[in-house]
């Protein structure tokens, strides 16, 4: 303060009033400013200069910066100034109209403490783990620093409490694109999707915006065990759209309607006379159903099981046993395939057969069988 300063302009100042200081000195834990017409300094502690952790005056102020400044206290030869004070004063009023009409706020994460995001908005607001993103996130170390958006979820200015979320913005931006992709999306569309999420009755896919079910059995036009054998997360895929349940906000959606047919070829694959491996997939009582390809089966008459006659097929086939069959006719267009197993079986022999030998009798005599012969017939000429 000039000691030539004219008496007549000193002005009084009491505990409350606000003021505009202009910073003269800055140390490591306080400001010090010239308040115009005061008789003395103020002085601002660290504490009061942000509503965030500082560890040095520096950090917030420098030497010139013009601040508006709330008296808090009046001493004999200085005035105790705080700003944040101000600067919480002129925010809550912005922050509760922010709140009420549901604004997004962007603004920069200043700190990160445990438990979460520090961000200052003219206050402190505190931004909880769980409310950071709509995903779990391991460390928020490289969140310092980062501008992003927030809408205020909390707020209560008598205990200063402002809690902000990132996530709340995020789903609503998700809920936005979802109702876009719902109402554009239609019954045998042919999109491009990410898989999301395995579970073991099917997979969830990404197909822009809205997640879709592909049913276990909407993978593959072959049997699969389980959905992780096919496939995993981050797979970029092809699906047909099945339903759409707007309402509901349900899609379900095929793979293996996006891939070529099991009988695609059918008869390239499997030409009349070649012998193959299948499974026998089911056994009913004219024959056994055989899987000759995935999504592909073919009859084996219960005719052509065995060599031998059968009463039924479960007398030599079970189900899930892996046979040889020979093509006998193939037909693309009404899904059929004759099969024969007997055909690649070498002939057993009858069993009611018997097995005969014929020996003539050893000459143990010096007699041939014509002599024999000869001397009867002599006697019956005598």
């Amino acid at each position: 303060m000039t000691e030539e300063m004219n008496m007549d302009e000193v002005k009084e100042y009491r505990e409350g009033d606000h003021v505009t200081g202009v910073v003269t000195k800055v140390e490591e834990k306080s400001v010090t400013v010239e308040i115009a017409g005061a008789p003395f300094d103020g002085v601002i502690p660290i504490s009061e200069l942000s509503s965030l952790h500082i560890e040095k005056a520096a950090d917030a102020v420098e030497v010139g910066d013009e601040l508006k400044l709330a008296i808090t206290k009046v001493e004999d030869d200085a005035y105790v100034l705080s700003k944040r004070q101000v600067d919480a004063e002129n925010a809550w009023d912005s922050l509760k109209e922010q709140f009420e009409n549901g604004e997004i706020i962007e603004t920069e994460v200043k700190d990160v403490v445990k438990g979460g995001l520090v961000v200052d908005l003219g206050v402190r607001g505190f931004i909880p783990a769980s409310l950071v993103e709509d995903h779990f996130v391991e460390s928020f170390e490289d969140y310092k620093g980062r501008t992003m958006t927030f809408k205020i979820v909390e707020m209560d200015q008598e205990k200063n409490r402002l809690i902000l979320s990132h996530r709340a913005v995020v789903q609503e931006q998700n809920d936005k694109k979802k109702e876009e992709a719902l109402s554009s999306i239609q019954e045998g569309d042919v999109l491009d999707g990410t898989v999301q999420r395995i579970a073991s009755f099917g997979a969830f896919v990404d197909i822009g915006g809205v997640d879709g079910l592909v049913h276990i059995s909407q993978i593959s036009h072959g049997h699969i065990e389980s959905v992780s054998d096919v496939l995993k997360e981050g797979d970029e895929i092809k699906v047909r759209v099945l339903s759409v349940d707007r309402d509901a906000e349900r899609v379900s959606l095929s793979i293996k309607d996006t891939l070529p047919g099991p009988w695609e070829n059918v008869a390239e694959k499997a030409p009349i006379g070649s012998v193959l491996e299948g499974t026998v997939k089911r056994l009913v009582a004219y024959g056994a159903f055989v899987e000759i390809f995935p999504g592909v089966e073919g009859l084996v008459h219960i005719s052509r099981i065995a060599h031998t006659h059968i009463g039924t097929p479960h007398e030599v086939l079970e189900e899930g046993q892996t046979v040889q069959v020979k093509v006998l006719d193939v037909n693309p267009e009404e899904k059929r395939i004759s099969l024969s197993i007997k055909d690649l079986l070498e002939k057993e022999d009858d069993p009611r057969e018997e097995n005969f030998s014929y020996e003539m009798p050893e000459e143990t005599t010096g007699f041939s069988f014509g002599d024999v012969i000869g001397d009867q017939l002599k006697k019956f000429k005598e």
